[in-house]
């Protein structure tokens, strides 16, 4: 369903619709998951969020309909596009109907100002409108070029802004609903809702009343559906409620350095990887890449002490000696990187405060001289919660070992060292020690 039709069924609903203002698909979703009906992708706001400018036709039609189609994609709520003077005459706004209607958008808002325009509440800036009649003529060509048959044209006049008086502002409204308007949006500076209620009750109700309460903020949403709006667009209270605690969080982190100082007013990664879509993403790795490309955890038991290896393990754990310019273990995690394993565990043990290698998981085995293996494997259990390779922190190994063992589709895989005996015969392995014994069946 396109979105344009979500937007005509949920005008037929009783009641305002409560729309508010986005400036990316971010602040969208957090607008639809707020429970509101629609999303107004504010020029206001994405002339300060993507380029930190003023709202005066800085913005091009091409900058502004790329963050629209994020916002499209991003939710499932209809989505009415803030295009100004529909970026020029009434050919550019007949391609700037299309270009909305290929992104997903249900509707264009297009006001009366001349191009370039000036945001409304710009105090001191000359405003000037187009005739009627042009207007009215870019209202007719946006009608003529939609192909969505449920596509939305809002027409905004700015005659109250302007200080044209409430007949000019009424005989435009009437004239765009004529030309075709779906919905008009009568603008207003006023510091009460009483200036537009007035025109509310002389408006023929031909097409529905979208409002803008941005400056007459105390008025509720049942007072101004009441006196007829259907539409009601809470316009740019996202972006400067943003602007706010970055400034807040911001200062905060300056005076105090510490990150955490400002875990109170910022929310966790996790709730930030919800929001995002982590889930999901996890949940499709899971159902749809193939083996070998889903996560992978290494576990690397790396806790025990062996007395004949003294003193050369004297200061340090046997999985530290270094082999050639690099420690075992600093190999083990580099044959685990080039094979995209970044997620790594290690137990340490003995000596546990010399292992210190950067972006891996510890856990320690405190009982490394009494315990073996096996327990020191399960001190890292909370890591075995999808495919996990387990690897003795004292082996070398070749990284082609490594790919043949992650090839593998078994519910468990073992790589087995067959030679130990030739090992042993050749004086290539200490004869003390006795080997783990692994028996392989047909």
């Amino acid at each position: 369903m396109h979105n344009a039709t979500k937007l005509r069924a949920a005008l037929k609903k009783p009641g305002a619709l409560k729309v508010v203002g986005a400036h990316d698909a971010l602040s969208a979703r957090l607008i639809e998951r707020a429970g509101f009906d629609g999303v107004w992708a504010s020029g206001f706001a994405i002339s300060a969020s993507l380029k930190c400018i003023p709202d005066a036709s800085f913005i091009t039609s091409s900058e502004q309909l790329e963050v629209e189609r994020n916002i499209a994609e991003a939710v499932n709520i209809p989505v009415i596009a803030d295009c100004d003077t529909g970026y020029g005459n009434a050919l550019n706004v007949m391609r700037t109907v299309n270009d909305r209607e290929r992104a997903g958008v249900a509707a264009i808002c297009i006001e009366d100002n001349v191009y370039p325009k000036r945001c409304s509440f710009y105090a001191g800036v000359r405003r000037e409108l187009i005739p009627i009649d042009e207007h009215c003529g870019k209202i007719k060509a946006a009608k003529a070029a939609q192909t969505v048959p449920d596509f939305m044209v809002i027409a905004r006049t700015e005659a109250l802004i302007a200080g044209w008086g409430q007949e000019e502002a009424l005989k435009r409204a009437e004239a765009y609903a004529e030309a075709g308007a779906d919905a008009v949006l009568i603008h207003s500076k006023s510091k009460t809702f009483d200036e537009l209620k007035t025109l509310y009750r002389a408006w023929s109700r031909r097409v529905p009343l979208v409002v803008v309460p941005t400056i007459f903020d105390q008025t509720t949403a049942q007072e101004m559906e009441q006196a007829g709006a259907k539409i009601i667009i809470y316009a740019n209270q996202p972006v400067r409620a943003a602007i706010r605690a970055m400034r807040e969080t911001l200062d905060l982190i300056r005076n105090d350095t510490r990150p955490g100082a400002a875990n109170d007013r910022i929310v966790t990664l996790p709730e930030v990887y919800d929001i995002v879509g982590v889930p999901q993403m996890e949940q499709d790795e899971k159902a749809f890449l193939p083996i070998g490309g889903e996560k992978i955890t290494a576990i690397i038991p790396a806790a025990g002490f062996e007395k004949q290896l003294l003193p050369l393990i004297e200061d340090k754990p046997k999985c530290l000696l270094d082999i050639k310019g690099k420690t075992i273990l600093e190999r083990a995690v580099a044959a685990l990187n080039e094979a995209n394993i970044k997620e790594i565990a290690v137990i340490r043990g003995y000596k546990k405060e010399a292992i210190a290698l950067p972006n891996i998981r510890y856990y320690d085995n405190d009982r490394y001289e009494d315990t073996g293996e096996l327990f020191s494997i399960f001190c890292a259990e909370p890591e075995m919660k999808g495919r996990t390779i387990v690897l003795y922190g004292d082996i070398i190994f070749d990284t082609t070992i490594l790919e043949k063992l992650l090839k593998s589709s078994a519910d468990f895989a073992l790589v087995i060292d067959l030679a130990w005996q030739d090992h042993v015969d050749r004086g290539g392995a200490p004869s003390h020690l006795n080997p783990d014994l692994v028996t392989l069946a047909d």
